[in-house]
């Protein structure tokens, strides 16, 4: 191995990720909520999601029998609601109550949102494959909820309103000062310049 790097044991140590409320509910049931770092897009077309999740955990049964669930991504406004429910378990209690959580309805969905979150994307499961310690649900996403107040003058999604948390073994993080932009390195002076403020 080059001596620049020290070698350890394969581990999942990519980071960071989006910390986020997954929500799913069964019918004439209570919805509940579990917390997720493992969350990651896999598809731009159709739209698709993946999230892993232990088997052990509440929410895996349920979002195995409905085949639904919905990604809640969090703000700082959301961290101790989202800390909350992954060290809480919905077998024990009403998360939605514990947390003062709004459960908003998503059309053609038993599961529902997070009225309190800044976005939402509702996931149909396309498939379900069993992994090891975590068991992979990959998901179709139907529909995208944004708040309001996330939209700028131009229609665009503004995420620096959101102030999304991330999750880096063990630890949250706020995201920070915008850096660039997909494709900044070959953009013309003024695109850059335009862009760039545009961020800030």
């Amino acid at each position: 191995m080059d001596d620049r790097f020290v070698s350890l044991n394969p581990g999942a140590l990519l980071a960071p990720v989006p910390a986020v409320m997954v929500s799913c509910a069964r019918a004439e049931e209570k919805p509940n909520i579990i917390t997720l770092a493992w969350v990651g897009t896999v598809c731009s077309d159709p739209p698709m999601c993946s999230i892993s999740v232990r088997k052990e955990r509440y929410s895996h049964a349920i979002i195995r029998e409905t085949g639904e669930f919905v990604i809640n991504l969090c703000g700082k406004g959301q961290m101790r609601q989202m800390d909350y429910c992954g060290v809480r378990s919905g077998r024990d209690e009403d998360k939605f109550a514990s947390c003062h959580l709004t459960a908003v309805p998503v059309p053609g969905f038993t599961a529902p949102a997070i009225g309190e979150c800044p976005l939402y994307l509702a996931c149909r499961v396309r498939s379900f494959q069993e992994l090891g310690s975590h068991d992979l649900f990959l998901g179709v996403i139907e529909q995208v909820g944004v708040k309001k107040e996330m939209m700028d003058e131009t229609g665009r999604i503004n995420y620096s309103r959101a102030e999304l948390v991330a999750y880096n073994h063990g630890n949250y993080y706020e995201l920070g000062r915008a850096l660039g932009f997909f494709g900044y390195s070959v953009a013309a002076p003024d695109v850059l310049e335009r862009r760039m403020k545009e961020l800030q």
